[in-house]
């Protein structure tokens, strides 16, 4: 594709995505959390991602009967419709509302001793609920936390992605590009004492090997890395979905860091730590997780007959 059919093409993207978040926009944050989560789950189960997710499904938990997967598949397609439609009204939910569009906090406690405390920290967590509100709602107890983030192929496109999230947060924090680079930058960000943010769900091939719902899922080692080597606090955290555009941040007690004197056997031992939190969050509510990747080896999974899976 030459250059000027690439621009043209970015720009047709461009436009198409700012007449959506438009739409939501007007529509306000529950009618456009319906709206989305209407069309997504309409549309989803049809596409053949889908049969990712069912693959995931009877790998990870085959107790599952088909209309359950079904279910579960809908209900990811669902609450991902909805994690869109609500991005641009990020910035408007406020705290402590009693009802309706907004969001409440459980362990908020930890976050405010962490203010008090100071110095490095970092939050996990995975494509759970709406996973856009975490880094708004934890920045609202004194906390706003950098990231990593990979850009958006059309880079029109990431710029409203970007200027929405930085809008939500408030203020300016750092993201860093995913990749040694990034890595090494995001390193001595906490090593100046600041908090960094990771969501460690979705595969890394070059990472180590850790178990999930049972199965060898190759994952991210950096946080293990990070936390071990500051000794700083890993804190779990998610935003649960209670309702449209309703949502709740969760944080649980920060992780116990091994301390064995043995590097590689302490890292692996956090990184499953990190994964055993998630699958039990997972395994609560299994349709607000993004099933849709391919987060086991392909060798577990090809196999698994998936006709009709998921309509």
């Amino acid at each position: 594709m030459n250059q000027h059919l690439r621009q043209v093409l970015h720009r047709v993207e461009a436009l198409a995505a700012k007449a959506a978040l438009s739409l939501f926009r007007a529509l306000g944050p529950a009618r456009a959390s319906n709206l989305g989560g209407a069309l997504a789950r309409t549309i989803g189960p049809w596409l053949p991602v889908s049969t990712v997710a069912d693959a995931n499904l009877r790998l990870a938990m085959p107790e599952l009967d088909a209309p359950s997967r079904r279910r579960i598949v809908r209900g990811v397609w669902d609450n991902l419709g909805r994690t869109v439609a609500e991005f641009p009204h990020l910035a408007t939910l406020r705290h402590d509302t009693p009802s309706g569009p907004g969001w409440i906090a459980v362990g908020a406690e930890i976050l405010e001793a962490q203010a008090r405390t100071g110095g490095p920290v970092l939050f996990v967590s995975g494509h759970i609920g709406n996973w856009e509100m975490l880094p708004p709602a934890v920045a609202q107890f004194g906390l706003p936390f950098a990231s990593f983030y990979r850009a958006a192929g059309n880079p029109l496109i990431d710029a409203v992605i970007r200027n929405l999230r930085q809008d939500a947060m408030g203020c300016e924090v750092p993201l860093f590009a995913k990749g040694p680079r990034g890595a090494r930058a995001a390193l001595a960000h906490v090593m100046r004492g600041g908090a960094l943010g990771m969501l460690v769900d979705q595969k890394m091939n070059d990472g180590i090997e850790a178990r999930l719902f049972g199965h060898p899922a190759m994952t991210a080692p950096a946080l293990a890395s990070i936390a071990l080597r500051q000794r700083c606090p890993v804190i779990p955290g998610r935003i649960e979905r209670l309702g449209p555009a309703r949502l709740r941040l969760v944080v649980d007690a920060p992780l116990t860091l091994p301390d064995t004197g043995n590097r590689i056997a302490d890292q692996a031992a956090l990184t499953q730590q990190v994964n055993d939190v998630l699958e039990r969050w997972i395994r609560a509510q299994p349709e607000a997780w993004l099933w849709l990747h391919r987060r086991w080896p392909k060798r577990l999974t090809r196999n698994r007959p998936l006709a009709d899976a998921t309509r």
